[in-house]
């Protein structure tokens, strides 16, 4: 009897194996590595292991969303912006509601000049978490490139609200009220951000800004109201 239930038991242990998604702990377990592996590259600077790191854990895992916006947002950092884009879209098909892929997706079509759609992520981003900073702030920026200087306000404004300690708000804040015409409230929200950080006093430190989604013109309009 104890032989007959070992061979019942080998026999379940058997069909369960054979069961499609049962290894699915393991698998999951890989792909967490996979991608703590593709970060670490990342965070050197090397950006082909690590998107061949991050591509085998979606792969492994393709419900992991989080997993998902890693590898869209190092194609944007190792500028393949096409591929950033085709791959966080992809996410969004998984959870049209998943916020962070909409504030990545924002910044990749903000950072590659097209506005209109970064304005359309991020305006579905802010609705779905109007306390999220960081959609209202892009859409500052994407508001202010489509000359609508009363939006870019009122985006930044709020941007600023959510995220005080920020001067990059409060610079978009202040290139929007030149944009609008009002001279001295720009003056004083630029100076508001000179509070914070006495580095944007300086013109030369104002070329950072690119890497925080501001156009060479929004830069250069920085630039101006400083000298100002």
């Amino acid at each position: 009897m104890p032989q007959c239930r070992w061979m019942i038991l080998a026999g379940a242990v058997g069909l369960l194996n054979a069961v499609p998604g049962l290894a699915a702990p393991d698998a999951a377990r890989s792909a967490a590595e996979l991608r703590a592996q593709g970060l670490a590259y990342r965070q050197q600077g090397q950006f082909e292991p690590a998107i061949q790191a991050l591509r085998q854990a979606v792969s492994l895992a393709p419900e992991d969303l989080p997993g998902r916006v890693s590898l869209g947002w190092t194609l944007h950092l190792a500028r393949q912006d096409q591929a950033a884009a085709a791959a966080l879209t992809k996410t969004l098909q998984h959870d049209p509601f998943h916020v962070p892929a909409l504030n990545a997706l924002g910044i990749v079509y903000l950072m590659n000049d097209d506005p209109v759609a970064a304005a359309a992520a991020h305006s579905w981003a802010a609705f779905l978490a109007p306390d999220n900073e960081i959609p209202h702030y892009n859409l500052s920026l994407a508001w202010q490139r489509l000359n609508q200087p009363a939006w870019a306000i009122a985006s930044a404004q709020t941007a600023a609200r959510l995220e005080p300690d920020n001067p990059h708000p409060l610079v978009a804040l202040a290139i929007a009220e030149w944009s609008s015409g009002d001279q001295a409230a720009a003056q004083q929200s630029f100076q508001q951000a000179v509070a914070l950080d006495a580095r944007y006093g300086n013109a030369e430190f104002l070329n950072f800004l690119d890497e925080a989604g501001f156009s060479s013109a929004q830069i250069a309009l920085a630039k101006q109201l400083l000298a100002s």
